[in-house]
């Protein structure tokens, strides 16, 4: 009786509840600000991302965004990068940021009743950057030493040596950390260049989530970011044509596993074929319900983890199978690997397969935007990379609506010839 009760009480509950709405404003100054008000979380976050990212870098400025953001949040003309610290947690929240493949940003969370605060601290980072030289150099040794990490543990660096295999001169090649050579390289001047040229307001993004009132969240961010600067019809660059290799590499490390990884390049999400291509990795690397654990972990015991990446590119994009094997597994592993994939590309896939891949796919889409945070950036990236605040919501329809034959079509086009990377120990 009394499950009952509560199960009525939660139905009721949920019939009732009304969905946080969004909004999307431009000030201005051409800054785009979107706010999700929710009115039961008592903690509010924002993300200020502006269009930057190793996506636009070249091998001599690999990673200066990341360094730069990093760096912003160190100090401001009005505090140091401990004082900046301290006033986020005075309000019950903390302050961070990072530079990514297609945006950088700055994020912030705090209590409901200081997002007034929070926002003006974000606003005190992005528009009075000290940049000392002090706090440079601390954060160099701390991305060169994030550099060597991922050099020195094999997945990282097996999959960043299969994207140089299938990216070549694009951009898309390396890690947003950037290139060690770079990175030992750029001084204050550059830094402050760049900085000049991204932070900018028809380029920024500022998405604020959690409970607060639209109007009020609209009126503060055209105060306290009437000074970033508009710069107007903004170019970039062509990158470089991504080459895949289409070849078998093989790097000899020190390690308890073998690495063993697969790629092909495919289309970027604004393409049609896109979520079909995203169902197609699913089908492979969906958790326990993907082909390449059922025949490679279930079935011959060939694999200690295994997966499928395929991630959010506005250029070509990526589809990564990966798997971890005893060292003496090694070459029957790939051929079990290179198998699936080949059996993908010839024969259809199940409707069975089709349902489990989406519902992955969507169940792990709404996990991943759960909470505040998460909305947060989901609402600030999306609009910054200029494909709306919205898209979640039309991916997630456009996934639904993908069909064993669009899986078939993507398969046939895109899975040809792999780029494979090996990483084993040496030969005793």
């Amino acid at each position: 009786m009394l499950a009952s009760l509560a199960a009525l009480v939660a139905a009721a509950g949920t019939a009732v509840a009304q969905p946080p709405s969004v909004t999307r404003h431009v000030l201005p100054n051409g800054m785009a600000v979107v706010v999700r008000e929710n009115p039961v979380a008592p903690v509010v976050t924002a993300s200020l991302q502006v269009r930057a990212g190793s996506r636009f870098e070249t091998a001599e400025t690999a990673g200066i965004t990341n360094f730069l953001v990093r760096t912003m949040i160190r100090g401001t003309a009005r505090r140091s990068g401990t004082q900046v610290a301290e006033t986020a947690e005075d309000i019950g929240g903390s302050l961070d940021a990072s530079g990514e493949v297609e945006a950088a940003e700055i994020r912030g969370e705090a209590l409901a009743r200081h997002w007034e605060e929070l926002l003006g601290l974000i606003a005190e980072v992005a528009l009075e950057p000290s940049l000392r030289g002090e706090e440079i150099e601390r954060e160099r040794r701390l991305v060169l030493s994030q550099i060597k990490t991922r050099a020195e543990t094999p997945f990282s660096l097996s999959l960043d040596t299969l994207l140089r295999e299938l990216y070549g001169s694009h951009p898309y090649a390396w890690h947003s950390l950037g290139l060690k050579s770079a990175v030992e390289r750029l001084g204050r001047a550059q830094l402050a260049a760049h900085y000049r040229a991204v932070f900018r307001a028809d380029r920024a993004v500022l998405a604020v989530s959690g409970q607060v009132s639209r109007e009020r969240v609209v009126r503060a961010a055209e105060r306290l970011f009437t000074k970033l600067p508009r710069s107007g019809a903004h170019e970039v660059g062509a990158a470089p044509p991504a080459a895949p290799s289409g070849e078998r590499r093989v790097l000899e490390r020190p390690a308890q596993q073998a690495q063993i990884l697969a790629g092909y390049l495919g289309p970027g999400l604004n393409d049609p074929a896109y979520p079909a291509f995203r169902v197609l990795g699913a089908v492979l690397g969906a958790g326990t319900a993907g082909r390449l654990f059922a025949e490679l972990r279930e079935k011959r015991g060939l694999a200690y983890s295994l997966g499928a990446l395929t991630p959010f590119r506005t250029g070509p994009s990526f589809l990564v199978t990966y798997l971890g094997t005893a060292p003496e597994n090694s070459a029957a592993a790939e051929a079990g690997l290179l198998a699936e994939l080949e059996k993908l590309r010839r024969a259809p896939v199940s409707d069975e397969e089709l349902a489990r891949a989406k519902a992955y796919l969507l169940g792990s889409f709404a996990l991943d935007r759960r909470t505040n945070a998460r909305q947060a950036w989901h609402l600030a990236f999306f609009e910054v990379i200029g494909v709306g605040w919205d898209f979640p919501e039309r991916y997630a329809r456009a996934l639904e609506a993908v069909t064993t034959a669009d899986v078939e079509a993507v398969a046939q086009r895109y899975l040809n010839r792999p780029s494979i990377v090996v990483l084993q120990p040496p030969p005793r």
